[in-house]
């Protein structure tokens, strides 16, 4: 059995071809994320890969639209979306499918 913290990942990602990694593969990137208010991400979007979020606890915008609590948003490849924290100790999932290193392109 492995023992590991959440806290000595890079921004919550856990899995995927990046150190540290639990388990290093360009299969999936997997990452459990805490925001707080008013944290923002740019514009971005991906060209190999379909990212997949859920909101575990509180509240976030991407793309102008709400979402909380229990929502999953599907961003297909090519589909560009921003992300901005609405409420403190919010948590997150993102899963990535495949893991495609560099596979990032700010607006």
């Amino acid at each position: 059995m492995k023992i590991a913290k959440l806290t000595d990942m890079t921004k919550g990602w856990f899995i995927g071809n990046f150190e540290p990694s639990l388990f290093k593969t360009n299969d999936v990137e997997v990452a459990v994320k805490t925001y707080n208010e008013g944290d923002y991400e740019e514009s971005h979007y991906h060209k190999i890969a379909t990212e997949y979020t859920c909101i575990i606890s509180g509240r976030v915008q991407m793309n102008g639209v709400e979402y909380k609590a229990g929502d999953i948003i599907v961003m297909e490849p090519g589909e560009a979306t921003d992300f901005k924290c609405l409420e403190n100790g919010t948590i997150n999932v993102v899963v990535k499918i495949p893991g495609a290193n560099n596979d990032k392109y700010l607006l």
